[in-house]
């Protein structure tokens, strides 16, 4: 199996810390809205790419957190006159409840940074006596001089980034000994007192970027095998993660940075600023099918970016009928012969840097292969395996009619039987009208939405 590391910018050979067992974490959400389309996309990429990892024989230790301390919460917290925990409360149960109709399956833990404040503190204070932190004036900052080849991560020197902040003069800058020093610990004073947290540098809060160096390394260890999120977390998140992380602990951080592609609706870049933002919340109570936005976010490959609109929409619900009408009329007495290629051609292309889209040409070839009424155990447990890889729950209970057409089907046989033709004709039709179409073979009546 190889992975593109964006730290090295190039395809690696997956080697494990443990053998057969994976380290993973994946930045998640700060709570205090819906998620996004964009947020989405991230949450689908690694949850196909954690259940490849189990089907492939991996046990996965999977990570991903909350951001539940952030000025943004506190803002609309205020806004909503509630507090930042009831707040984020609300948004982390839309997360699990959106997620879910996703097909995502949970993480192994979901941390929140508020349940970390004591490590983070000690965390700080370590940095800050090993010399690669100071405080000034109740702030903390990591001194990033001290950082051995700084922002190598998103291709940046060091010089570059005090050129981009030089000049600045703000409160901020002033306290800090260089432009490119970033906040550990944050002071705030006037803030309600369920916003800060008690410090040896005064009442704060901690700083985005410590949060998931303390969540991660507190759940998987200093070395994790596998750092995941979108790609704008490139600079500066990910960059002060490794800064502080292998400053603190000494050792490689991440073996394998991996950063989805960005989401564009409509050809633009998703933005609130151009009013094309959306989050999976409005769009699921405005009645998309679920199942469509996930086979639509599943199956392009995780690094390269993807266009939102009606027409990608619409083909993901074609794909999804394929893919629904073919597991219904898969015959499990059928001949199997031929099944091996296509399992074979799936795994070659998902081990080459999760190539999903290359293995779902290889998928829709088996469709192919199932309709023309090929099938067996072996096909349908292999049918079930990328399913699941996919997050395509089975329509209705693995693809059963719902009771009026199974209905409508059986007394359309039943008029036949007793030479009813006008009845069946009528019955046929009023199916067709429903978008289902009936294909009478010698074993038994076949169907698939039109």
């Amino acid at each position: 199996m190889k992975i593109y590391n964006t730290l090295t910018r190039k395809l690696e050979d997956f080697q494990t810390i443990e053998a057969k067992k994976v380290r993973m974490y994946v930045c998640g959400p700060t709570v205090y809205n819906y998620i996004h389309i964009g947020n989405a996309r991230s949450v689908v990429a690694f949850d196909v790419i954690r259940k490849y990892l189990e089907y492939a024989g991996y046990a996965v230790h999977f990570v991903s957190n909350f951001t539940d301390v952030d000025d943004k919460i506190i803002k609309a917290s205020k806004a909503e006159g509630i507090s930042a925990g009831a707040l984020s409360d609300k948004y982390i149960a839309a997360f699990y409840k959106d997620t879910k109709a996703l097909g995502v399956k949970p993480a192994d833990e979901n941390p929140r940074a508020t349940a970390f404040i004591d490590d983070i503190i000690r965390f700080i204070a370590d940095l800050i006596e090993k010399g690669f932190a100071y405080e000034a004036d109740g702030d903390v900052y990591f001194r990033v001089s001290r950082s051995e080849d700084y922002a190598r991560l998103a291709g940046k020197k060091l010089d570059e980034l005090l050129d981009g902040a030089s000049g600045r003069l703000d409160e901020e800058a002033m306290k800090k000994e260089s432009p490119a020093d970033f906040a550990l610990w944050k002071s705030v004073a006037a803030d309600r007192e369920e916003d800060k947290y008690d410090s040896p540098w005064g009442a704060g809060r901690p700083g985005w970027h410590i949060e998931c160096s303390v969540m991660s390394n507190s759940l998987l260890g200093e070395t994790l095998d596998i750092h995941g999120g979108g790609q704008d977390l490139e600079f500066p998140h990910h960059t002060n993660e490794i800064a502080q992380s292998e400053a603190h602990n000494g050792v490689k951080f991440v073996n394998y940075w991996m950063h989805n592609g960005f989401v564009n609706v409509d050809g633009e870049k998703m933005s609130k600023s151009l009013g094309n933002f959306k989050t999976v919340h409005e769009m699921l109570e405005a009645g998309l099918n679920p199942r469509v936005l996930r086979l639509f976010l599943a199956t392009s490959h995780y690094r390269r970016p993807i266009d939102f609109n009606d027409e990608a929409l619409s083909r993901a619900e074609n794909n999804l009928s394929k893919i629904d009408n073919a597991y219904r009329n898969l015959d499990l007495t059928a001949s199997s012969e031929g099944l091996e290629a296509f399992v074979t051609g799936f795994k070659q292309a998902m081990d080459e840097d999760f190539n999903i889209a290359n293995a779902m040409t290889v998928f829709y070839d088996f469709i192919s292969w199932v309709n023309k009424g090929n099938g067996g155990a072996d096909a349908k447990a292999f049918f079930d395996e990328v399913l699941e890889i996919l997050g395509l729950s089975h329509e209705q209970e693995a693809g059963s009619l719902d009771e009026e057409i199974e209905s409508l089907i059986e007394a359309r046989q039943q008029a036949r039987k007793d030479r009813d033709f006008a009845r069946a004709d009528e019955i046929r039709d009023e199916l067709k009208a429903r978008g289902i179409i009936l294909e009478d073979r010698p074993e038994g009546v076949r169907w698939h939405h039109e």
